[in-house]
């Protein structure tokens, strides 16, 4: 019986967790107009 009501604990804190995510939207910004310059190892 302990382990039911911590699964129906555990879902419930997950779904409000969810749903606060999903009202707060997403955070306003911008990309950065550079590319992520990446650098290939040396083959030996």
């Amino acid at each position: 019986m302990r382990a039911l009501i911590a699964a129906a604990t555990g879902l419930a804190v997950a779904l409000a967790l969810v749903l606060t995510l999903t009202a707060v939207g997403t955070p306003t910004g911008r990309t950065s107009p550079k590319p992520l310059l990446t650098t290939v190892p040396a083959h030996p």
